[in-house]
């Protein structure tokens, strides 16, 4: 029989039972680590330190979890705080890792031939250029299909801050991306 992540985290909570832990770790570190990445602008290293970092938090703190919000939504709101804390530190440190990445990336010529992986590019480059509350927000919504409501939540922001991050995220990516539409339309 599956154990549920409520049952899991009741034994991790009551017990500090690592096994259990490395059940939730295991059914949630995919997700995590892909939105984490795609939020440090494909920097694998620096995403997969801020998920272990994440987890690392999540079982020191699972007593304090309420399971009014899902655990996946418990854990990005972590990952969010992780993520604003490194970037603030390396904002003071100057350049990050994942811009640089990014600048090399942009730097990279683009074949005239359109792919999903080049728009899979496009997309993940238009990303980094919104502000980075936006881009969570959007990523949670259209990436990890979650509500307004769970995003809120995660986000600890308003719902009218998430409508508007949404409205204005999607508008800016499709100017962002509106070479694609040029393109399909030849």
């Amino acid at each position: 029989m599956v154990a549920t992540d409520q049952a899991l985290i009741e034994r991790v909570a009551a017990n500090h039972c690592r096994d259990s832990f490395s059940i939730l770790v295991a059914r949630h570190q995919s997700d995590l680590r892909y939105s984490l990445r795609q939020m440090t602008g494909w920097d694998e290293a620096l995403a997969d330190d801020l998920a272990q970092e994440t987890f690392i938090k999540a079982f020191q703190a699972i007593g304090s979890y309420k399971s009014d919000a899902k655990f996946s939504s418990w854990l990005y709101r972590i990952a969010y705080n992780q993520m604003v804390s490194h970037f603030r530190l390396a904002r003071n440190r100057e350049v990050t890792g994942s811009e640089e990445a990014l600048t090399s990336a942009t730097e990279t010529p683009v074949s005239g031939e359109l792919s999903q992986q080049e728009l899979h590019q496009d997309l993940a480059r238009a990303m980094q250029q919104l502000p980075s509350q936006q881009r969570m927000v959007i990523h949670l919504y259209l990436h990890r299909q979650l509500t307004h409501q769970e995003i809120c939540t995660i986000m600890e922001i308003p719902l009218g801050t998430v409508k508007t991050c949404i409205t204005r995220g999607k508008a800016k990516l499709r100017e962002l991306l509106s070479s694609w539409q040029n393109e399909e339309a030849l």
